[in-house]
């Protein structure tokens, strides 16, 4: 009996840092006004499929079935294809409209750090503005949220369609662009040599490579420093280039947001802005999340191109959240009290309890079966602040004994106080 490779069970400590992650950024969602949605795990085939889907690469990744009636389904591989059948299928949808979800996806591919087949997947997701303030309000919570989880961060971003216009400035055709972009994109993976190699192998123009391994040696080239070289000043994708980077200017995030002009992001959904997040120590290299925008997806699913529905998410990476945060010394504080029963009284710890909880306070009771000082001892390792006793004693009173772990006090106190004490 074991598991299906690259999945996991989860429990204990482990499972009390992915409810933290999740608890966190489920409350910073709803205080930046998203609302949540489910979407379903199974899928037509034929939308997973969608030329305007998720790119050859995951598709080969995806689980494919067949139910009783011969349909052909799959498995949700990401959140952004079924959120966006959601939207086509729902046109009275007032825009703008901001979601959430939280959720596992399926992906049949390697298995590494941070990488599983199962998975759990968290998208945020702008419906309906088309300007800059939708990058710019996703760039602050992603930013908000990494601080809540104290994980100094990095978010590199782009913008695809002024890539492209650097693109046909160096000669290359139109037709191009995608595969010299997601070449570009393994900069960091494989260096700049290994970059113009593969671009020499994808069969692109040797002027053109020439160009851009004289791109590729400038060291970080700014925003400017590429619209005067290339001349693209009032180029559409330089314009907006220029509104992201002041609005990001102006809400504080210059130092957080770095501009990275090789950065394109694997999917081909994107058409304008995309960004990714690492941790900023550079200890870890996984990315912890990414995104973008995708103004064109929802139309062409639905066979409405003529239909705007400008679109821009972003995606935390769940898994490695969670993996980085498991390798530090992470306190999970253990809310709420233990009862425990001294003696014969456990009808008396088991009521208490019940009072205790119609009070909306998380309660355990213990089994009574080991030696107190053990049984604290381990309230103590759990992070159990608080521990109510019931003795022969404390019983003939009708009263509890309220032990205040962290502080190392104690009072005998009636079931009203107790109450009172532990919701103060």
């Amino acid at each position: 009996m074991q598991n299906v490779k690259g999945t996991y069970d989860y429990f204990g400590r482990e499972q009390a840092i992915r409810q933290k992650v999740r608890s966190t950024l489920s409350e910073l969602f709803e205080l930046y006004d998203f609302e949540s949605m489910d979407t379903t795990l199974l899928n037509e085939l034929e939308l997973l499929t969608s030329k305007y889907a998720g790119g050859d690469e995951i598709l080969r990744e995806m689980y494919q079935l067949t139910d009783q009636g011969g349909r052909q389904l799959g498995l949700r591989y990401d959140l952004t294809i079924p959120f966006a059948k959601v939207i086509a299928l729902n046109p009275g949808i007032e825009f703008p409209y901001k979601r959430y979800e939280i959720g596992k996806v399926f992906r049949d591919g390697p298995v590494k750090k941070g990488r599983l087949r199962e998975f759990l997947q968290c998208d945020a997701d702008v419906v309906g503005i088309a300007g800059p303030q939708g990058e710019a309000e996703l760039m602050q919570l992603a930013a908000e949220a990494f601080r809540r989880l104290e994980i100094p961060v990095i978010l590199k971003w782009n913008n695809r369609r002024f890539l492209g216009e650097i693109l046909t400035a160096v000669g290359v055709p139109a037709e191009e662009h995608l595969s010299v972009m997601l070449t570009l994109d393994k900069l960091a993976k494989i260096g700049s040599r290994g970059v113009l190699a593969e671009l020499e192998g994808k069969g692109v123009a040797p002027a053109a490579v020439s160009t851009l391994a004289e791109l590729l040696d400038m060291d970080a080239p700014s925003f400017e420093e590429l619209e005067e070289n290339y001349g693209l000043g009032g180029q559409p994708g330089a314009l907006e280039v220029l509104a992201l980077q002041r609005l990001i200017a102006a809400v504080g995030l210059a130092e957080t947001c770095v501009f990275d002009p090789f950065l394109s992001r694997g999917l081909s959904f994107y058409t304008g802005t995309v960004y990714e997040i690492f941790d900023a120590s550079g200890a870890y290299t996984s990315s912890l999340g990414g995104g973008g925008r995708y103004d064109s997806i929802i139309g062409k699913l639905v066979g409405r191109e003529d239909i705007e529905y400008p679109t821009v998410g972003i995606s935390f990476g769940m898994e490695s959240i969670m993996a980085l945060l498991g390798e530090r010394a992470v306190r999970v504080e253990t809310s709420g009290v233990l009862v425990i029963p001294v003696g014969e009284c456990m009808p008396q710890a088991l009521t208490a309890a019940a009072a205790i909880r119609a009070a909306g306070i998380r309660t355990a009771v213990d089994t009574g079966k080991r030696k107190l000082k053990k049984t604290l001892a381990a309230a103590n390792t759990k992070g159990i602040r608080y521990v109510i006793l019931v003795g022969e004693s404390e019983a003939a009173e009708g009263k509890l004994r309220l032990k205040d772990m962290s502080q190392q006090s104690e009072e005998l106190l009636t079931v009203e106080e107790a109450i009172a004490k532990l919701a103060g």
